[in-house]
């Protein structure tokens, strides 16, 4: 049996070694003090080789960010991957999980597992408070780990144009905490109208708000309607779920601008015949926990979604170089930055304007393309290249609205409904990382599609700021 210390260095193979020829080896010496001492040479040996590889610095394992590491894989260079969460999020299905048709581990992956396989890769599970570009290293607080070469894929929050405390009334969709949060709003909208007895309270209970016409908004909208007139239809005895409101506010004039107008149209209707209300042209204004106002009209309810806006990570702010109005990094047409070549921005960070004109949509494909170009710029600047310009492939885009309702755009043809929406399905299994979320979330979706039952539907609560019964 051979074991083997792999340090991958450019294509050479692994360094093996056989226990028996070295305890043979070992003969008429110290056995234990020379066999010590050849594994403490050979560790020395390839720490040091470690340390001589270019050293690459990974902030976000976000599309962008994992693209870049898996392109970085068993490279001759040493890769730290940072994040301030130890998963992969697949941020496209996180309406899913808020509307409690996917649980929370259906759509991440570890990130450790997914690059476990080469070893000049690590993974630090923190958060980065800033980059000193100066000195070549990131901060993150109680360390600092220095670079070479840095991929900045810290991607965007919600951005609540200057009312801040609209966030906890209003919580948007970034992360799983806030779509595990959305999940309780949700379903404890329902549990708490099923034992009051105040009709007005009651109407205001299971009217649902969504603030932002966009791809998120317009799931968010679909799927709610759903769960309320499908799933939860014969689970409660005071209660009609089917009756509940369900309203989406955007303040274009049309649904999804970013979609051609005809599949802008297509999906108001699939949302009007679900029984969505949609107002747009309209303003959504002075939020508070009674309500929201819309256009003038203050509508009572209890649970309301934010899907209007986004801000740039912070972590951008600390380059020292221009930004945008939301804080995305303006870069270079090679996705460095201005004077530092060996720092790029990608994804939700990064403002690309070389392309149209105007800044690349924050879309997973962008990132994925942005981090797989990221990486080939940094092997060819180890080779003594210079980094390439990068170009959007723009291969089209989907956004599902229900059950046989969706609106895909693939440039040269636009199509709505149930070919949508098997396209769709299609394409989000495909991108999803590991093979147990793929056949998970596939069997999900067929018992949910032949029974309409969603089993998610949990409550969770956050006992720690709570007050505990004894016990």
């Amino acid at each position: 049996m051979l074991f083997c210390s792999r340090r991958l260095v450019g294509d050479a193979t692994c360094a093996c070694y056989n226990p028996r020829v070295m305890l043979a080896a070992a003969s008429g010496y110290s056995n234990n003090l020379l066999a010590s001492i050849l594994v403490l040479g050979t560790s020395s040996r390839m720490e040091d080789a470690s340390l001589k590889r270019p050293q690459v610095v990974i902030v976000g394992a976000g599309f962008g960010g994992l693209e870049a590491a898996k392109k970085l894989a068993c490279k001759d260079v040493h890769v730290t991957v940072i994040d301030r969460t130890n998963y992969h999020l697949f941020q496209p299905l996180l309406y899913q999980v808020a509307t409690a048709a996917l649980s929370p581990a259906d759509i991440a992956a570890p990130v450790r597992a997914v690059l476990s396989k080469c070893g000049n890769i690590e993974v630090i599970l923190a958060e980065v408070e800033s980059v000193d570009v100066a000195a070549r290293k990131v901060n993150l607080g109680d360390m600092e780990v220095a670079y070479d070469y840095l991929i900045l894929a810290t991607g965007a929050r919600h951005s609540y144009f200057g009312h801040d405390e609209w966030e906890k009334l209003a919580p948007g969709l970034k992360s799983l905490e806030d779509a595990i949060e959305l999940r309780r709003r949700l379903l404890m909208a329902f549990e708490y109208a099923e034992k009051i007895t105040d009709e007005a309270a009651r109407k205001a209970a299971m009217t649902f708000v969504i603030i932002g016409g966009g791809p998120t908004g317009v799931e968010m909208a679909g799927a709610i309607a759903e769960i309320a007139r499908y799933t939860l239809a014969n689970d409660f005895r005071h209660i009609d779920p089917s009756q509940a409101r369900v309203i989406l506010v955007e303040g274009e004039p049309r649904l999804i601008a970013a979609f051609p107008e005809d599949l802008s149209a297509s999906a108001l209707k699939q949302l009007v015949d679900l029984g969505v209300e949609v107002r747009t042209g309209v303003q959504a204004t002075n939020l508070s926990e009674a309500g929201v106002e819309v256009g003038g009209e203050f509508i009572p309810c209890r649970v309301k979604i934010w899907a209007a806006g986004n801000n740039a990570s912070f972590v951008g702010k600390t380059l020292g170089v221009p930004i945008d109005k939301v804080g995305r990094v303006i870069v270079n047409e090679d996705l460095t930055i201005p004077g530092r070549p060996e720092i790029q921005v990608i994804g939700d960070l990064a403002n690309f304007s070389h392309q149209t004109g105007k800044p690349l949509p924050g879309v997973s494909p962008v990132a994925m393309q942005q981090g797989r170009h990221a990486a080939r710029n940094i092997l060819a600047m180890i080779e003594g290249g210079k980094p390439q310009r990068f170009w959007y492939w723009d291969k089209g885009s989907m956004a599902t609205i229900g059950r046989n309702r969706a609106v895909a755009d693939l440039n040269f043809v636009h199509f709505s409904g149930l070919p949508a929406w098997l396209a769709w399905l299609f394409v989000h299994i495909i991108f999803l990382v590991g093979f147990r979320n793929r056949l998970v979330v596939l069997f999900q979706w067929a018992w949910a599609y032949f029974t309409f039952n969603k089993g998610a539907r949990l409550i969770t609560r956050n006992f720690q700021s709570e007050a505990r019964p004894p016990a």
